[in-house]
């Protein structure tokens, strides 16, 4: 339609005709009037144009839309819409803005750009998911999520159909669209079906697609994938149909075209080990695969193509073996290409060569035998009426039989592997809807046309009307139809054309009946189309040949020049072979017999009804239609269908299928031939933009109603908005037309037809909304009165109840007081008689016992003294019987040998005047001077210890008044720092700085130097005390070897008092003085070593607090006990110190305290458990000697009366011993305890403090009478195992004189023996005189000796070497932290160097001033720790100057409780208030499940809201600490693990809860922080107070545990971010982009048909209601949440970062993908709603947390929509500001760019080439969308709690009760 003159006037644009460009611009020059013959014109390069006008000449040229109109995305939305405006249009933004989708009405043109684009990734298919069609820039996606829409929304079925030109991007098209759905539909469970169906496309590729001379994967069959869908739209099956497979180029490939890509692909892997038994080489070798003369795909690899192909057989389960025989299948098709075929000489018959290696592999791979498909390739068998013979074939008959064979095997495998595809792809469950995916060839002519290119351009004649039909045809047959008002367009229909090759007598039908001819031809068939159709429109003969014929395809010469036409010449030769596609039936045969299962089942027949075009069964696809056109009659099934005849009768069925759904069109055009990239051919693309009939789909679409409903459909839809008088009309009609009347108030906006109404675009969606609006009302007044109904049934099932039971618990009450009265009164009764029987029968059995002691007592007695007597009676006729025997012998030694007795004698005197002598030597005397030495050494010792102590503490106050000193300094030091800070200095200020710097660090320095010194001072000090007590040692363990000396003196004496019996008795009693006052200095020397040992080591745990940092870990605890190194056991000193300390901490406790306090216990156990194991130990020993007694058959079975003497005497000294000592020690219990009972009875007026009291005695006594049992049975081992090793070797020395002796013994000392053993060999000839000396068993006791000073220098050693080890890891842990300091200073040195000067002053004046901080913490911690163990000395001093007075001054026992009490009192006092409760909870083992359950299970937020922040995690922290403390592993292991299943089970139910996952994000990280900060390792501690110090885990290491927490918060995290950002999504783009935060700055522009018919209702509470505000408040929101539940703020921010990074993506994406966002006004509105969030950020202080930053590339976005765009220098700015932007974004901004008034201009094509030249340098990634998805690393810093665990209260609410604290 041509424009007005009124329009034509000067500067006025116009498009007039061009040969090149179609259309090219101008300007007028001149005003225009009618009947001017010429319009002046002026061209776009400044030359004039006479352009003749006139009815006979050119007609008005069109008008050229504004500036502002142009890269519009619909062409619909242009003003003036004609074919160079619509032209232009694609080209500015194919072009200029890179654009290959515009949308055009109701159909996407898609233009081929020859290029990858980084559009297709899933981050877009993320975007255009859930969003209207007309909201986004046209893309394939945009129309796949309408039809899915679609089809979720009209429950119809869809179908997407792709047309265009070969080469037009239509595979590519289809192939995104069903990536698509794969990705929007993905399956319900786990099958995967959406993977497999994109796992199709490679495998159809493969054997379906090849090059050709227009493009580089040219589909050469056609399909139709129907995707099936259930009832929520899951995939859960597809289906495929495939049409008419060029077979023909399986054998012939034009020049610079190749055969299929399976071909190449398996040539280009024939090197794979699986893959040599195809003995394939090159594709070169092939003839087959070489015809084309380029093997080649620029770009393609054929090897990573085939691996690709291999993985989607195997995902769509084609079995290896399958595939195996498919490869070998196609190797075999290759190899009978190959086959020479050798022509005789008559030319009548041919051979192959037995040697032909092709043809063997050809039967080798197939399977067949060789000799039969030599005999028949060759060879063809006729029959006749009469007979079958066989007749030879000529090489060129042989040769196309060869190929046929090719052909056919090809076709058969293509089809196999089709249907297990669609096997694959099938699925048992129903199927509810389903979209089809058209994707078939095509239009085409090249320089030959053959019968393939005249079905693919018939197919596309069918697709051309079916589309006709639907946008024009029936569009104005449906108006006229429903009598609307409506402007005939006229169009044109391609029927007349369909008639031409489908009609009877059209092409196809005189084609087949060529075919039935016997000897009919190709060029029979030409003449017979001559004749038939030489008259028709369509069609016309070549002048130059007989044997071609030419269609007119698309052709409309009445509205359209010669040019719109697509006149195709199709050669006839080869029409009717292709179209029999014959086969031989013998070579069939040998295939059928093929060994191979695969090959045998490809050739078998089908059953009759089955198309080969269509693969497999559509049953589940079938749908209930009618042909909008009558179908071709079926020929008789007698005879065999030909190709032409199937594949029409399967177009047919894909019409019927495509008219039975709603259509969506994808138009692809080609814009060149050259296949170049971003090159647009204009007449190339007007010739196919008439040819599929945008021009007149912009025209309608425009104009008309494209929505229409049926009045009863209406009706039933929109009935809710009807009122209840209109329901009851009759007539549904009048019902409908009030009802429109009333809601839609624009009458232009409907109309109403004879059976449906039509709306504009637009209305639907408005009524959608009203009928949402009104369900919600009506759902919520529903929920309403269902919820009330609940609540009254609810109240009176709760009232009957309450009833019910007041009832019964008010007659249960009264039953009970009754009962309670009967059982009172007879317990009184059954008090009283028990009284009775208790009393009577404790009298009884004392009485009895009493009677049965006194008897065991007499007799007792009474068999002593008998025994006695017989002892004496027996020992008197021992000595008579021997005395006579001497006697005798000494009379028969007299009368045989008098000279040997004076020998005999004469020694005797010599020997007890050398025994004399030895005695004199080592009298009593002597050993009392040494000791009288030894003592005064002693208390001198003890005298310079007590000035060396007063040194150290003189010592250590210096120290502390040093700290101070420095603490001072520093406090000076940091307020000189303030002022300096304070005043804006130059350089000399900074000079003075560094000089006072470096007179903090010459001070640190000396305070370095003096801790030092005080280090070296205390160290020499500790190995002079060392020495000292090594020298205490040596003397101690003199005076024990000089008293075994005196107490086997002792038992040689009273061996050797036989003859001197007077003299002995009074000797013995002189030694038995001397050994009591000997045995008394050693226990005093004892006791004063055992008193410096515990000072030596409680000086070397005061040099380890000084060395090292205080810290918790789980040692065993090595509590050493002194015991006695003689003879004589004794009770070991830590016994005793045990229980002394045990009812010392009773008496500083208090009665009331110790009652419940059961650490005293835990150390009497501990020390009972310690006794216990020593006996075992010492048991094992018994027995172990016991074992060796017998092994060497030694037994003392008649000891001597000296041997018995000596076992008593030895037994009576260690009898005395440990009863002094046991005596003692009861008496201080007994003492304590009447003490403590007379405080408890005067102190205590309850009877529950009493009982208590009680308890406790019992309990101790209890512990104390099993000490004794253990201490009792310790002391009998010991002196069993002493008793039996001197009976043996006093036997051996007795019973056995010979040398030979000391060999079969074996001495402890392994060394000692083999010396004694090697000097008693070498010296043998004195084996006498060692006889002599060892005859009285001196030598005997003195090796015992030595064996316990073996044993005591042995324990000394091993516990020094225990000592050194332990300071071996402490120096070790020493040098880890010095490492660690060490690292972490070298990493501040490397961040100084790369600050400034200024800064790097000011950070090591920091630094400084931290180190400072740090050592005088650590000095105030020593000192802390110093006056912590002088607090502890001055207890044990205190102690033992009690004893002492106790011991001096007896007869002050009495008054000793009564100064006691007042001290009890005030330690009671002082104890309660540091011990009231140690901040852990105690809970049973079957308590908790309940605990989990009331923690966390049922725990809501709302009910801790008022309490202390993370309660739950302190509870649970409180109950794990109260485990650890007893010791219980699988408590805390149970506890920790029912915890985190609890915590993950719950955040499970509320995975949609932003609250609850919040408030378990908080708890848990704070319960980690609690697990770090109470776990003992000092980097946790720096920070802790000393009580919290106190409260940390004693016993177990729960790292494992933390690190299990630290995942957990994580992955709590990750859903809180999931949960806040699906809440935050529907809001950003519109609070972001589309709310108006500045009124009246937006602009208005025309928009186009797909945003004025949305298929999606938007209602006032989706996107479009959300304001900035109303994301800010969200932010608020959950800002408060998370503040309120205690959540770390450094996990605040954390999580506000990733939220804006949220905001900053989608809003980028929407930026990004959509073209009128893109404008001055948006990017201002943009900056303003930053800048409100940035303001917000500063508002919650969370500027720092690094959220601002994630928005700098939306910021940089709109500055980019705000900066000019015309210079250099702006292009230099642009690149300079946008540094965040990637490359690709930028070009996208500029290209998307859209002036909103005619004042502004479009960005320059120039202009966007120099930002891109200038960027070129940018690494950018190619993606251009922003990843959505992208989750930061969030990282839980370590931030412990100022709360002290004593100090927290638990609510009663939460019904804790069985908590108990402790």
């Amino acid at each position: 339609m041509r424009n007005g003159l009124k329009f034509l006037l000067q500067f006025t644009r116009v498009w007039i005709p061009d040969p090149e460009d179609v259309w090219k611009p101008a300007e007028i020059t001149k005003d225009y009037k009618e009947g001017d013959p010429i319009l002046h014109l002026k061209l776009e390069d400044e030359s004039p144009l006479e352009y003749p006008v006139g009815p006979k000449d050119n007609p008005l040229p069109f008008l050229r839309n504004p500036d502002i109109l142009v890269g519009e995305n619909d062409l619909t939305a242009l003003s003036y819409l004609h074919e160079p405006a619509v032209l232009h249009n694609l080209r500015v933004r194919f072009l200029e803005s890179n654009h290959i989708y515009t949308y055009c009405g109701i159909v996407l043109v898609a233009i081929n750009p020859y290029e990858q684009l980084q559009i297709y990734g899933e981050e877009v298919i993320n975007a255009y998911s859930g969003q209207n069609m007309g909201d986004m820039d046209p893309h394939i996606f945009a129309v796949a999520e309408e039809a899915y829409k679609q089809m979720a929304r009209d429950e119809r079925n869809q179908s997407i159909i792709v047309s265009g030109e070969s080469g037009a991007g239509k595979t590519v098209s289809a192939k995104y669209a069903m990536r698509f759905f794969a990705t929007v539909g993905g399956s319900a469970n786990d099958t995967n079906v959406e993977e497999k169906v994109l796992a199709s496309s490679p495998i159809m590729e493969a054997i379906g697609n090849a090059k050709t001379t227009r493009n580089d994967n040219s589909s050469r069959f056609g399909k139709y994938i129907q995707i099936g869908f259930n009832r929520h739209y899951h995939i859960i099956g597809a289906n495929m149909r495939t049409y008419l497979l060029e077979k023909s180029r399986v054998v012939f490939q034009a020049e610079d075209e190749r055969n299929y890509h399976i071909f190449y692909q398996l040539c280009a892997s024939a090197s794979l080990p699986e893959f040599k038994d195809l003995a394939l080489t090159s594709a070169d070798d092939f003839t087959y695969t070489s015809l084309g003369e380029n093997i080649f795909i620029e770009g393609v690899n054929d090897a990573e193509d085939f691996e690709k192909t291999r993985e989607a057989f195997t995902l769509l389960s084609v079995k290896d073996s399958n595939q195996s025989s498919i490869f070998k299948i196609i190797a075999s098709i290759l190899h009978l290409g190959n086959v020479e075929i050798c022509a005789e000489r008559d030319g009548e018959s041919c051979h192959i060569s037995r040697d032909d290696p092709h043809l063997k592999h050809f039967c080798r791979l197939l399977g067949v035998e060789l000799q039969q498909m030599e005999h028949w390739l060759c060879h063809r068998k006729l029959a006749t009426a009469s007979e079958t013979y066989v007749k030879n074939m000529s090489s060129k008959q042989a040769a196309n039989a060869r190929d046929a064979l090719a052909k056919h095997i090809y076709a058969r495998l293509f089809d196999w592997i089709v249907e297990h595809v669609n096997m694959a792809l099938q699925t048992s469950f129903k199927q509810h809807s389903f979209i089809g995916v058209l994707d078939i060839y095509g239009f085409e002519t090249f320089e030959i046309n053959s019968f393939e290119q005249f079905c693919i351009n018939y197919a596309n004649e069918k697709l051309q009307q079916q589309f006709n039909s639907h946008v024009f045809k029936l569009e104005q047959e449906e108006y006229m139809k429903e009598q609307i008002p409506w402007t005939l367009i006229d169009f044109y229909d391609n029927q007349p054309c369909i008639d031409l090759i489908e009609a009877r007598l059209g092409i196809l039908d005189l084609l087949d009946e060529e075919c039935k001819v016997p000897k009919g031809t190709d060029q029979n068939w030409a003449q017979k189309l001559y004749g038939q159709h030489s008259s028709s429109a369509h069609f016309q003969k070549p002048r130059m040949s007989n044997t071609s014929f030419i269609i007119i395809h698309f052709a409309d010469k009445q509205r359209h020049r010669s040019t719109d036409t697509f006149t195709v010449e199709y050669q006839c030769e080869g029409f009717l072979e292709k179209n029999r596609d014959t086969v031989y039936e013998e070579q069939i045969n040998i295939l059928k017999a093929s060994k191979f299962q695969l090959v045998a089942d490809l050739f078998q027949e089908k059953q009759d009804g089955s198309s080969s075009s269509s693969s497999t069964s559509t049953k589940s696809a079938r749908v209930n239609v009618r042909a909008a056109k009558p179908t071709v009659k079926v020929p008789n099934k007698d005879h065999r269908k030909t190709v032409g005849h199937q594949f029409r009768s399967s177009l047919h069925l894909l019409m019927e299928t495509l008219n039975a759904t709603t259509p969506h069109y994808v138009r692809c055009i080609k814009p060149n031939d050259d296949k170049e990239a971003f090159s647009f051919d204009s007449r190339r693309a007007v010739q196919q933009l008439r040819a599929c009939g945008v021009l007149e789909t912009i025209r309608i679409s425009a104009a008309g109603y494209p929505s229409r409903w049926t009045y009863p459909d209406f009706f039933n839809r929109y009935r809710v908005l009807m009122k209840k008088s209109d329901m009851t009309i009759a007539d549904k009609k009048l019902v409908c037309k009030n009802l429109l009347e009333t809601l839609i108030k624009d009458p232009d906006k409907f109309q109403f037809g004879k059976t449906k109404i039509f709306f504009r675009a637009g209305q639907v969606a408005y009524l959608e909304k009203l009928r949402a609006d009104k369900f919600r009302s009506a759902c919520i007044k529903i929920q309403k009165t269902v919820r009330g109904w609940l609540q009254r049934v609810r109240y009176r099932k709760i009232r009957t109840a309450t009833v019910t039971l007041q009832r019964y618990v008010r007659g249960y009450l009264a039953r009970r007081y009754v009962e309670h009265l009967r059982l009172t009164h007879a317990a009184i009764i059954c008090q009283k008689q028990y009284r009775m029987v208790r009393d009577r029968r404790a009298y009884l059995r004392v009485r009895q016992a009493v009677i049965i002691i006194q008897a065991y007592t007499k007799g007792m007695f009474t068999r002593r003294i008998y025994w006695e007597f017989l002892l004496h009676h027996k020992a008197m006729i021992i000595q008579k019987t021997v005395r006579g025997w001497l006697e005798r012998k000494k009379f028969r030694r007299a009368r045989n040998a008098a000279i040997i007795i004076q020998c005999a004698y004469r020694r005797m005197c010599a020997k007890r005047q050398l025994k004399q002598l030895k005695i004199e030597a080592r009298s009593a005397e002597h050993l009392k001077k040494l000791n009288t030495g030894m003592e005064n050494k002693i208390v001198q010792l003890q005298r310079k210890m007590d000035d060396q102590s007063k040194e150290y503490k003189a010592q250590n106050e210096q120290l502390s008044v040093a700290n101070t000193s420095l603490s001072t300094e520093l406090t000076k030091t940091q307020k000189e720092l303030e002022q300096l800070r304070s005043r804006q200095g130059d350089g000399s200020q900074i000079t003075s700085l560094q000089e006072e710097l470096e007179k903090l660090r010459e001070e640190l320095q000396e305070a370095y130097a003096q801790r030092k010194r005080l280090e070296e001072e205390h160290s020499s000090e500790k190995q002079g005390l060392k020495q000292r007590v090594e020298e205490l040692e040596r003397e101690n363990s003199l005076l024990k070897s000089e008293k075994e000396e005196m107490n086997q003196r002792i038992l040689q004496q009273s061996k050797s008092t036989e003859d001197q019996e007077s003299s002995a008795s009074q000797r013995e009693v002189s030694l038995q003085t001397e050994l009591d006052a000997e045995r008394q200095r050693y226990q005093n020397l004892l006791k004063e070593f055992s008193r410096l040992e515990q000072r030596y080591d409680n000086l070397q745990e005061e040099v380890a607090l000084a060395k090292f940092h205080p810290g918790h870990r789980r040692n065993p605890s090595n509590q050493s006990s002194l015991e006695s190194d003689s003879n004589y056991p004794s009770v070991s000193t830590s016994e005793v110190g045990d229980t002394e300390d045990s009812i010392q901490l009773v008496e500083e406790m208090g009665v009331e305290k110790a009652a419940m306090d059961i650490s005293l216990f835990m150390k009497l156990q501990k020390r009972v458990r310690e006794l216990e194991q020593e006996r075992k130990r010492l048991q094992i020993s018994l027995d172990k000697m016991e074992e060796l007694a017998k092994h060497k058959g030694i037994e003392s079975k008649t000891p001597s009366s000296e041997q018995e003497s000596a076992d008593l005497a030895y037994n009576s000294l260690k009898r005395q011993e440990l009863e002094s000592e046991n005596k003692k020690l009861k008496n201080d219990l007994n003492e304590l305890r009447k003490m403590i009972a007379d405080r408890a009875s005067q102190n205590s007026s309850s009877n529950e403090l009493q009982d208590s009291y009680n308890i406790l005695l019992s309990q101790l006594k209890a512990a104390n009478e099993e000490l004794e049992a253990r201490k009792e049975e310790v002391l009998i081992l010991r002196a069993q195992i002493v008793s039996n090793a001197q009976q043996i070797e006093k036997t051996e020395h007795i019973e056995r004189n010979d040398v030979q002796e000391l060999n079969n013994k074996q001495p402890i000392d392994k060394e000692e023996a083999i010396k004694a053993y090697h000097g008693l060999c070498e010296s043998k000839n004195k084996a006498q005189d060692w006889g002599y000396l060892n005859e009285d068993g001196e030598l005997g006791l003195a090796y015992q000796g030595l064996k316990q000073v073996a044993r005591l220098l042995e324990a000394q050693l091993q516990s020094q070497s225990r000592q050194h080890k332990d300071e071996l890891e402490a120096l070790h842990t020493q040098i880890e932290l010095l490492k660690d300091d060490i690292e972490k200073k070298q990493e501040m040195l490397n961040y100084t160097m790369s600050l400034s000067p200024e800064a790097q002053v000011e950070y090591s004046v920091q630094q400084e001033i931290t180190r400072l901080t740090n050592d005088n913490l650590d000095l105030k911690e020593l000192v802390e720790k110093l006056e912590k163990n002088e607090r502890k000395l001055k207890k044990q001093l205190r102690i033992y100057m009690k004893k002492v007075q106790e011991l001096e001054l007896n007869q002050a026992v009495a008054t000793q409780p009564s100064r006691a009490k007042p001290e009890l009192s005030r330690q009671v006092t002082v104890q309660r208030k540091e011990k009231d409760f140690e901040g852990m909870l105690e809970y049973y083992k079957e308590d908790e499940a309940l605990l989990v359950k009331s923690l966390i299970t049922d725990m809501k937020p709302s009910a801790v809201s008022a309490t202390v922040p993370c309660l739950p995690a302190y509870i649970l922290f409180m109950c794990i600490r109260h485990a650890d403390y007893i010791d219980a592993d699988q408590k805390v292991e149970a506890l920790l693990t029912t915890t985190i299943n609890a915590i993950k089970k719950v955040l499970k139910k509320n995975n949609d809860d932003f609250e609850m996952t919040s408030f378990w994000l908080a708890n848990t990280s704070r319960l980690l922080h609690c697990l770090k900060q109470y776990s003992g390792d000092e980097v946790f501690m720096t920070q802790n107070t000393a009580k919290q110090n106190e409260h940390c885990l004693k016993n177990f290491d729960l790292a494992e545990y933390r690190q299990v927490l630290s995942d957990l918060s994580i992955q709590i995290y990750q859903q809180l971010i999931k949960v806040a950002e699906g809440i935050m999504q529907p809001m950003i783009v519109s609070a972001m982009l589309e709310s108006e935060s500045i009124p009246s700055l937006a602009g208005v522009k025309p928009m186009g048909y797909r945003n004025r018919s949305s298929s999606m209702d938007n209602d006032g509470s989706g996107p479009s209601s959300y304001t900035l505000q109303a994301l800010i408040r969200q932010l608020g929101q959950f800002h408060s949440i998370m503040g309120e539940h205690g959540l770390d703020p450094e996990i605040v921010g954390q999580v506000f970062r990733q939220l804006f990074h949220c905001i900053n993506a989608i809003t980028l994406n929407h930026l990004l993908l959509c073209k009128d966002v893109c404008s001055w006004s948006t990017g201002m509105q943009l900056r303003y709603n930053i800048s409100q969030m940035e303001e917000w950020l500063r508002g919650n202080n969370l500027y720092q947390s690094k959220a601002a930053a994630t928005l700098e590339p939306i910021i940089q976005a709109a500055q980019l929509l705000q900066i000019k765009k015309k210079t250099s220098q702006d292009a230099e700015a642009i690149c300079s500001l946008c540094t965040a932007l990637t490359t690709h974004q930028i070009v996208k901004i500029l290209n998307l760019y859209t002036p909103l008034n005619e004042f502004e201009e479009r960005v320059t094509v120039s202009f966007i080439r120099n930002i891109q030249n200038r960027l070129q340098e940018r690494n950018d990634p190619q993606q251009l969308l922003v990843d959505t998805k992208h989750v930061f690393p969030v990282l839980f810093p370590y931030t412990p709690s100022a709360l002290s665990l004593e100090t927290i209260h638990i609510p009663a609410s939460l019904g804790l009760d069985f908590l108990v604290r402790v």
